[in-house]
């Protein structure tokens, strides 16, 4: 049998997703779907017998995410159709995702949302009585996230934890260089201001070199204002990116700017990046002007 036959045999993988209403079930579905899973929300609970039967897609999980909303809920009843489909050798977990009364209470009011089951009656008696309903639901399932007090960033990144395809998937790093005569880069998370540096544009020879050249860079390397900030930065941003992949960030955009873009910006993002490489990232290198001429007008008076 070769290895695509027993794939195409193997059971589905299912996760199931429940949970209060208004406790993050919505943001792990969008959590899950971006760590490649394939999620699904408000299936009725009929066609899960059928998913469960059915053979796995490419090996990919899916998540199906359900409440007291979903057609056909019965908590009772969807434990025992789950029990029997996992006898059946169905491949299938469940994960609750809670949260206290009071907080799901300041939730509705900050965004006027309407409770599905307080129709008529007060919004606390409406999640009393879902809390009711789903009881069963939460003391069965494998996996209960208290998103108390969670924001939407502690929730991605427990779920990351817990449910991450590609735990080691790396995040992608531009270090890029602008001139801030043509505006600044708009992406952009982090932006270093170069212009502090003496400008190569006013030394004869350097005008028309780039600072991809080594007597621009030279040139740079010579000024004091140049390692000492370097110095300070290349460690800054290797504190920040673990802390934003950490927080679930895929991309990080970290430029620098001068004036024109072609001298001291260029020669910086070539340095920062190599400094990046050195420490374990993969950096893209991309300078935005480099291509552009070379001009007094927006280089500006020498100082």
């Amino acid at each position: 049998m070769s290895s695509t036959d027993h794939l195409d045999s193997a059971p589905q993988h299912i996760l199931l997703v429940t949970g209060m209403l208004g406790a993050g079930k919505s943001t792990a579905l969008d959590v899950l779907e971006d760590l490649g899973w394939e999620a699904i929300d408000n299936l009725p609970v009929r066609f899960l017998k059928t998913m469960a039967a059915a053979p796995g897609l490419s090996g990919t999980p899916i998540a199906i995410g359900f409440d007291s909303r979903t057609r056909g809920f019965v908590p009772d009843e969807i434990i025992g159709l789950v029990d029997r489909l996992s006898h059946q050798n169905a491949s299938i977990s469940t994960m609750f995702i809670d949260c206290s009364t009071e907080e799901l209470e300041r939730r509705y009011n900050e965004t006027r949302r309407r409770h599905a089951l307080a129709s008529g009656r007060p919004l606390t008696e409406g999640i009393r009585a879902e809390r009711d309903l789903l009881a069963p639901l939460r003391n069965w399932a494998e996996v209960v996230i208290d998103t108390t007090s969670f924001n939407p960033n502690e929730l991605q990144q427990k779920l990351r934890e817990l449910y991450s395809q590609s735990p080691s998937t790396p995040m992608t790093v531009t270090v890029s260089s602008f001139g801030f005569a043509k505006g600044y880069p708009p992406l952009a998370d982090l932006v270093f201001d170069m212009r502090f540096l003496d400008n190569p544009h006013w030394v004869d020879g350097l005008r028309e070199l780039t600072g991809l050249d080594k007597a621009v860079g030279d040139h740079i390397r010579n000024d004091p204002g140049f390692k000492s900030a370097t110095s300070q930065i290349l460690p800054l941003i290797t504190d920040l990116l673990p802390r934003y992949q950490a927080q679930g960030k895929s991309y990080v955009h970290i430029a620098f700017g001068c004036t024109g873009g072609r001298h001291r910006s260029v020669f910086t993002a070539e340095h920062i990046a190599e400094g990046l490489r050195e420490a374990g990232f993969s950096p893209t290198v991309r300078h935005r002007n480099l291509g552009s001429r070379t001009s007094d007008e927006i280089e500006g008076a020498r100082r």
